[in-house]
């Protein structure tokens, strides 16, 4: 790990190489997700411990030694991609039973998708190090790719800032009948070569930047699967980083997963009623359900060659969701055994096929993927695993002595710009307003309100209804002056044109298109002109989560 970073008064950190500003911290969001950051009780019986208490690591740690034996971990050794020696050192001890994982994953988004997957994978080596020094043994980092999702809307695009600050989307085709294969099948089309040259030319002319287009182009070909692109660029991108990768579609994985996807089918009416029971008692302690239930189905797709299908319970066995296609339960049965390529886990099982042929003892989880952990842990019990110590992801905000220069300029900080930018730009011009016209607006407002009042008053007693006549009237005089002070503000923008395209620059780098920097961006860009010193800096400025500051969490609680 590199030198840790330098605090800052602004409640951010410099990174000591790239000596840029970074505000970091857990995202937020839902009142389930500030709940488990602040470790409220209500939630203590969702979620198998605290990712602030050590002993809930401990006792994660005790059960995974107890369950998963040697000869069950080493089934998966070829399917893990270490990144660098000590990783692969690390990969042997864990696999002999001598070591434990901290896991995360994500979607195979083009050129590696939005910056939060690198932060969930920074998140997730920079826990295991806490955990190795808290637990005395190995900890391995693991990325899980999970090239069984078949959404190709939610992957095939990526969003930049180019050199004039805007933001350019880059997309491959979606075309409508294309079928809904998942992305280790995926093939990418001949268009991949133009996408890869404009995002080439985004890219800054800098010492790190002709390595970082080769290994795009290495990649991202004609040919080469979404999955297997994106494999190749995460192990590039993060080989100064002591981890392992594995594919969700690796065959090792698949026939090692098969016999927890046949139990799932055969208990499925069951474990329906587990995970709506579940839910309904997150919903009763006043949080919300992120993934629907279906209790109808079970929590595994087949594949076909027109796609990914969900199974679904049929009078006489089981059928396909989209094409109606039939299977009796023994057929299915022997397709699991016999060709468990063809299947693969949703996204309530899949975390349970993870804990179960992993030693995962602790889980780094976006804001989405930790709320549905809440309503999966007696799923996992069902299979005979605990479920891991769910750890939110650390989020952060890149903040360039650009955008600090023009922060300071107008007075705001990153955190301000989460407001829709015409509400900022309208803050601005108005403190620019003269305060002839300022105080001008005030007293008409002032007179209006007063006289009208006293009118109103007046022509009450003559007839009662009239007050309300006259403050309709009232209110359309204020609506008037209202009008009145949004177009001496509008002639104003236009005075001040530079200043409110400087605000749009910083919107577009901080928030862009109203997304949070990280959810709105890729990575690539601030790669090309910081190097992988940012890379570094980022995971060194990553709080460890352990200092008891939670209470004790004993455990999921199935009712």
């Amino acid at each position: 790990m590199s030198a840790p970073a330098s605090a800052s008064p602004r409640g951010s950190v410099i990174g000591p190489q790239t000596g840029l500003e970074l505000h970091i911290g857990r995202p937020g969001g839902s009142n389930l997700i500030r709940d488990l950051v602040a470790g409220a009780p209500a939630l203590a019986p969702f979620y198998a411990g605290h990712f602030r208490d050590p002993d809930a690591f401990r006792r994660k740690a005790d059960a995974v030694h107890a369950r998963l034996r040697p000869d069950l971990r080493a089934r998966l050794s070829d399917a893990f991609v270490p990144t660098s020696g000590v990783a692969e050192s690390k990969l042997r001890e864990v696999l002999a039973g001598r070591g434990l994982a901290v896991t995360t994953g994500q979607q195979t988004g083009l050129f590696g998708g939005p910056f939060y997957t690198v932060y969930k994978i920074l998140s997730a080596v920079r826990l295991a190090e806490s955990l190795e020094s808290q637990l005395g043994e190995p900890v391995l980092p693991i990325f899980w790719i999970a090239s069984d999702d078949h959404d190709w809307a939610e992957v095939n695009h990526t969003a930049v800032v180019d050199a004039s600050d805007d933001v350019r989307r880059l997309a491959l085709d979606d075309p409508e009948d294309a079928p809904r294969v998942p992305m280790s099948e995926r093939a990418l089309p001949e268009e991949i070569g133009s996408v890869v040259d404009d995002l080439a030319g985004v890219l800054a002319d800098t010492e790190f930047s002709s390595p970082l287009r080769r290994l795009v182009r290495d990649a991202y070909r004609p040919g080469a699967t979404m999955a297997a692109a994106f494999g190749t660029l995460m192990r590039g991108l993060l080989a100064g980083f002591d981890l392992a990768l594995i594919d969700a579609a690796h065959p090792a994985l698949k026939t090692a997963a098969a016999p927890i996807l046949a139990r799932e089918v055969a208990d499925s009416p069951a474990n329906a009623l587990l995970l709506r029971a579940q839910t309904d008692r997150l919903l009763a302690a006043g949080y919300h359900e992120q993934v629907t239930v279906s209790d109808d189905a079970a929590n595994v797709f087949m594949h076909e060659a027109d796609g990914r299908d969900r199974l679904t319970r049929a009078e006489r066995g089981w059928q396909l969701r989209r094409t109606r296609r039939s299977f009796s339960s023994a057929e299915l049965e022997r397709l699991l055994a016999d060709e468990p390529a063809r299947f693969s886990p949703n996204v309530f099982l899949r975390p349970v096929v993870e804990s179960a042929l992993i030693p995962t003892v602790a889980y780094v989880a976006g804001p989405g993927e930790a709320s549905y952990f809440a309503q999966i842990g007696c799923l996992f019990k069902a299979h005979g695993v605990e479920p891991p110590i769910v750890v939110p992801r650390h989020g952060v905000t890149i903040v360039e002595p650009r955008i600090r220069r023009l922060l300071d300029k107008f007075g705001f900080e990153p955190a301000d710009f989460a407001r829709p930018l015409h509400e900022i730009t309208t803050e601005v011009v108005q403190s620019g307003l003269p305060q002839s016209v300022t105080g001008g607006l005030e007293r008409l407002r002032a007179t209006i309100e007063r006289e009208y009042d006293e009118l109103a008053s007046a022509a009450a007693a003559i007839d009662p209804t009239l007050r309300e006549w006259v403050a309709g009237k009232r209110n359309r005089a204020l609506i008037d002056v209202a009008t009145t002070e949004r177009k001496i503000v509008g002639h104003l923008k236009k005075r001040r044109g530079d200043e409110i395209r400087q605000l749009r620059r910083v919107s577009l780098n901080l928030h862009p298109d109203g997304a949070p920097q990280e959810r709105g961006l890729n990575a690539l860009p601030y790669l090309a002109r910081y190097g992988p010193g940012l890379l570094r800096d980022i995971a060194a400025a990553m709080d460890a989560p352990l200092d008891r500051r939670a209470a004790d969490w004993p455990g999921v609680d199935c009712g």
